[in-house]
């Protein structure tokens, strides 16, 4: 497995050739870098006018590594190639470098930049990308893997003093401004004053890391590229493999992701979550995204009106900040009536509210950060358990805070700074024992109960907040305005018919619909249509698999299939067999028309696109598992093969599809008005093309 590595922008406040002063003091060894053995030239040349210097050099290295594999490998030092090309006119420099020991065994590959600041010409930028390819090593390619990207780590943790160093020793010897570079004067040009070039460039969307760390960083913005003291600024404290990991996955968004990109403090927590497993994070972020465009959480605190209930019996709220400056969430679970919330309102109500909450959560987080000055990412949340007890553990009641948990877990990680646990009853441990498996381990750490009245005094909640906003009903002195909560009256209950129909309705209260199609079972919908000129509107992701996607059109009004066709089989319900409206016996041409050219839709792709009906009948969308070689278009699924796809995970795709069908004079006859009103579009995409017919329009970005 290749291993990566890239780091944020480096901005150093000096110019340019103050820079490359400093630079060229680490050679031919550095005493800062105790691993930089010494160094050699083997070539060097320049241009005629002197505006370019290529420098090569052979660098020693001594690698940190126990002697027993030194000796397997049989060499004490390791041997690169350096390759420096600086560029005086343009005032870049651009270093290569390669590994010249075991070439064969281990591909090592290092590219660094320095350049003008795009905004300030008197400023330097450095970047650096890096890859490591551990092919073979004696049969210790894992250890020699994990002992040179520990090696790499350090240096470039240990480099960041390098330049500093090297700056204050020529600031020692005077030197504090250097020339630039300018065009030798040509004979019968002596009258013409040179004019200095200088090409700033704009910072790369991968940051870098100097292993030399700049003396004053640039102060960066949400908005801007990936620099260091904006990292440190925003985000926090990052080794400089987990800047990496966030660099890596953010150009990953960027190439696969159509639409906005997450911002930098979401995306990391994911990769915390994770412990910087960037295969795993991307999994589980891309799984969110998913989630949250299915169910517009994006718009839930815009568009999410509480019901009333919750606001007289929902004893929660938000309550200044602790110490840190964290957002603080007051719950008194004690002193709520969870049996009577869920059967007043349904577990999908409470889910939203809860969500809500997270989301209020996320504003204040980074609000808090600019007010405070410092990268705030989570809160604190204090649960006040006083009268906790049996009624509580209602077992719907612990089902509905069960599927919470699982839903924050993986939609909101590393949002819980910490939680703290007041006025713990006996019933606790009970309580504990239920919901415990099920929150995150890491999670769980953060986690601090105190039983009667331990909260009180040294050691207690004044470690965490400051006395001064102590709730009045913990024994402080502030003023909570959060509800009481209380017994929910029965007569706001709901019998069980309205609480299952609601609870359906909520669940699939989202403009998309989820399909899932079998190898021989496509997903047909069925649209009628009884104006000519009418047009069919789609937008679909492909969540899982590929799927071929057909229009067709029947006169005919299909007959859905009678439910006891599989009985000869001996199979009574297949409910996630997609019922069929292209009957076995109709024949493609006669009984109906393709009226769009088949389109292939890979896995991660979004599709929008439009038809303008011809004919008024029946119009047919059909999504069919595709697999290579393809099945003709007219090919009809069969039990047989039915059977066979229910017995393979892999012969099933999924969608998220919304379809909509609008009258030709509200239709404008460009898909800018379609997007604007119906815009759907997964949001991991990058690239888009489109084919067009005389009648019909799509757009599919991969």
């Amino acid at each position: 497995m290749v291993q990566e590595y890239q780091s944020p922008v480096r901005v150093y406040k000096h110019p340019f050739e103050l820079i490359m002063a400093a630079y060229v003091r680490r050679f031919p060894k550095c005493p800062l870098i105790p691993v930089f053995v010494d160094s050699e030239v083997i070539s060097e040349s320049q241009s005629k006018d002197g505006s370019t210097l290529v420098t090569e050099r052979r660098c020693v290295i001594d690698i940190d590594a126990p002697r027993l594999l030194k000796r397997i490998a049989g060499v004490d030092y390791l041997y690169f190639i350096q390759k420096n090309t600086l560029n005086r006119r343009d005032r870049t420099l651009h270093i290569e470098v390669h590994n010249e020991t075991f070439s064969s065994r281990v591909i090592v590959r290092e590219c660094c930049n320095y350049s003008v600041h795009p905004e300030n010409e008197d400023w330097t930028c450095f970047e650096q990308t890096a890859s490591l390819d551990m092919k073979s090593f004696f049969g210790f390619e894992s250890t020699a893997e994990k002992i040179a990207m520990k090696q790499y780590a350090s240096s470039i943790k240990k480099g960041k003093e390098i330049i500093e160093y090297y700056l204050r020793e020529l600031e020692e010897e005077g030197v504090t401004y250097i020339p630039r570079w300018t065009p030798p004067v040509v004979s019968g040009t002596a009258g013409l004053q040179p004019l200095p070039c200088s090409t700033a460039r704009t910072i790369p969307v991968n940051g870098a890391k100097d292993p030399a760390c700049p003396t004053e960083l640039v102060v960066g913005s949400p908005d801007d590229k990936l620099d260091a003291d904006y990292i440190r600024r925003y985000l926090g404290d990052l080794t400089p493999l987990q800047e990496s990991c966030l660099i890596r996955l953010r150009q990953w968004l960027q190439e696969n992701h159509k639409g906005k990109i997450p911002k930098d403090q979401h995306v990391l927590r994911f990769l915390r979550a994770r412990d910087f497993n960037l295969d795993k994070a991307r999994e589980l972020l891309c799984q969110s995204l998913t989630w949250r465009k299915q169910h517009q959480v994006d718009f839930l605190l815009d568009t999410w009106e509480r019901p009333q209930q919750l606001q007289d019996y929902y004893a929660g709220g938000w309550h200044h900040h602790g110490r840190d400056g964290r957002p603080l969430y007051i719950l008194r679970v004690g002193q709520m009536d969870t049996k009577g919330l869920v059967r007043a309102l349904g577990e999908e109500m409470l889910l939203r509210q809860v969500l809500s909450i997270n989301e209020e959560g996320l504003r204040r987080c980074e609000e808090n950060t600019r007010v405070f000055g410092r990268p705030i990412s989570c809160w604190t949340c204090l649960v006040d358990l006083e009268g906790l007890n049996m009624r509580h553990l209602w077992r719907p009641g612990v089902k509905a805070l069960l599927r919470i948990i699982e839903v924050v877990e993986a939609n909101y990680p590393e949002t819980l700074g910490r939680l703290l646990i007041v006025r713990a009853p006996r019933v606790f441990p009970v309580l504990w024992t239920l919901v415990s498996p099920l929150i995150d381990e890491n999670t769980r750490k953060k986690f601090l109960v105190y039983a009667g009245n331990d909260y009180q005094g040294p050691g207690g909640l004044v470690d965490y907040i400051d006395k001064e906003i102590i709730p009045d009903f913990l024994g402080g002195d502030c003023m909570c305005d959060i509800p009481e909560g209380g017994m929910v009256p029965k007569t706001l209950y709901r019998t069980a018919e309205e609480l299952e129909s609601e609870e359906n309705r909520l669940l699939t209260d989202s403009i998309y619909k989820s399909a899932s199609i079998f190898k021989g079972a496509p997903c047909e919908m069925l649209i009628e249509i009884t104006e000519a000129s009418s047009v069919i509107t789609w937008d679909f992701d492909v969540s899982k698999g590929d799927v071929i996607f057909n229009i067709y059109h029947s006169k005919r009004a299909p007959q859905p299939p009678k439910k006891d066709t599989l009985a000869a089989h001996g199979i009574t319900s297949l409910g996630a067999v997609n019922a069929q409206l292209i009957d076995r016996s109709w024949i493609l041409g006669k009984d109906y028309s393709m009226v769009e050219k088949a389109l292939t839709c890979r896995e991660g792709e979004s599709v929008q696109g439009s038809h303008v009906t011809r004919w008024p009948g029946f119009y047919i969308l059909q999504w069919r598992f595709h697999s290579s070689p393809a099945c003709s278009t007219s090919s009809l699924p069969r039990v047989d093969d039915v059977l066979a796809s229910l017995q393979v995970s892999s012969h099933k795709c999924k969608i998220m599809y919304y379809t909509e069908v609008l009258a030709s004079h509200d239709f404008r006859g460009s898909m800018t008005s379609l997007e604007s009103s119906h815009s759907g579009f997964s949001q991991l995409s990058a690239a888009t093309t489109s084919s067009s017919h005389s009648h019909a329009s799509s757009t599919i970005s991969r």
